[in-house]
């Protein structure tokens, strides 16, 4: 990491919304904190978006992105554990909790490069053309979820998004496929470090949470909810 990744000035993290039109519906969305813990301490897999998005312009941020139709038809090496897609159905339609995981697992290789799979054989057609085309399936027994976030009613652009995390050991390679991820720039941040990093205010809370979850695996889930006069968060 350089000198170049302190906190400087940035932009905001989202477009306002227009003033007297109702919050925006958020958009279902999932991310994944892929954990390497192959050094003195655990490091965590990073990107820095582009300048030029509208939403968390040059912030730093894990994998991921908005549920795609295609996740719903998308094939998988092995599904979630019974734990993980319970949590899901508990606030979600039959089929969703999936959908969500792989749009975390597409995302990671479209964004990164890194592939969060196993070796199968499946045909795919849109966005999981190429990512099947390597050889591979996605692992969704990898998975586990940290916590749930709704973007603020105030920002015009909003996201209801599920924070998984998996261990980079299920990765079928820690290096990033050359020409490869959509991301500005990727790296393997220890956690402190991370927080240097110019973050969104929902990635610092979620660095914080998996330090401590790393400590305690059977602490509650948070739930993080924006209301008028702040968010209130909840367990899951």
């Amino acid at each position: 990491m350089t000198d170049a990744e302190a906190p400087t000035p940035h932009k905001p993290e989202g477009p306002p919304r227009v003033p007297g039109q109702k919050a925006v519906r958020p958009k279902n969305a999932a991310t994944v904190m892929i954990i390497r813990r192959d050094a003195a301490k655990p490091r965590v897999l990073m990107g820095k978006r582009h300048g030029g998005h509208s939403f968390m312009p040059d912030r730093w941020v894990f994998p991921g992105g908005r549920i795609d139709r295609a996740d719903y038809r998308a094939p998988f090496a092995t599904d979630l554990r019974p734990d993980v897609g319970g949590l899901f159905d508990r606030y979600l339609p039959a089929g969703k909790g999936r959908a969500l995981a792989l749009a975390a697992v597409r995302e990671t290789w479209e964004e990164a490069g890194l592939l969060l799979a196993k070796p199968g054989e499946a045909r795919a057609k849109g966005p999981w053309k190429d990512f099947v085309s390597q050889g591979m399936l996605a692992d969704l027994d990898a998975m586990d979820v940290v916590a749930r976030a709704i973007t603020p009613p105030a920002v015009g652009k909003r996201f209801d998004t599920w924070f998984l995390m998996a261990d980079a050991e299920r990765l079928t390679s820690l290096d990033r496929q050359p020409d490869c991820g959509e991301l500005e720039e990727t790296a393997w941040v220890e956690f402190d470090e991370a927080m240097g990093l110019p973050l969104p205010a929902v990635t610092r809370m979620m660095i914080k949470e998996a330090v401590e979850r790393m400590k305690d695996p059977s602490r509650p889930k948070p739930f993080l909810r924006y209301k008028d006069r702040g968010m209130k968060p909840t367990a899951l």
